[in-house]
């Protein structure tokens, strides 16, 4: 059993995985997801900083949620989110769809079979390569 301090709250709790945070702060997490994203729903040209104003949380959990593809801004809505891998700007997630095809097709080349090579012809039998008998 492994027993953590609260990331938020500092209360001792029984940690199973995932975010270091207790099932209480959990819960008033996915409650002010809830409220972002009901106000995102009213609001769709909104940026992150009005969220951040208008629903009282932290900027940090809202980068959160739109990396983790809960939350995306509208299409030509700046929400300062950059690919982690050739920096283009995205509406959500962590890299952009250049970037994920690329890795896709890497990751899928990578696990092929290399061909085995074709089979080399039997060498033709010359004098040198046959086998003899020593005469007694």
């Amino acid at each position: 059993m492994d027993v953590k301090n609260c990331k938020r709250c500092r209360k001792l709790f029984n940690y199973i995985g995932g975010q270091p945070i207790c099932p209480q702060c959990r819960e008033e997490l996915e409650k002010k997801f809830q409220e972002v994203k009901n106000y995102l729903f009213d609001n769709r040209n909104s940026t992150i900083k009005d969220v951040v104003e208008n629903c009282d949380i932290e900027e940090s959990y809202i980068r959160q949620w739109i990396k983790e593809e809960r939350l995306e801004f509208a299409s030509g809505i700046d929400a300062g989110i950059t690919c982690e891998n050739c920096g283009a700007p995205i509406a959500t997630g962590r890299f952009c769809e250049k970037c994920k095809a690329s890795m896709i097709n890497d990751l899928q080349s990578a696990g092929r079979q290399p061909e085995k090579p074709a089979p080399k012809p039997e060498a033709r039998a010359t004098h040198e390569n046959k086998m003899r008998f020593l005469n007694q």
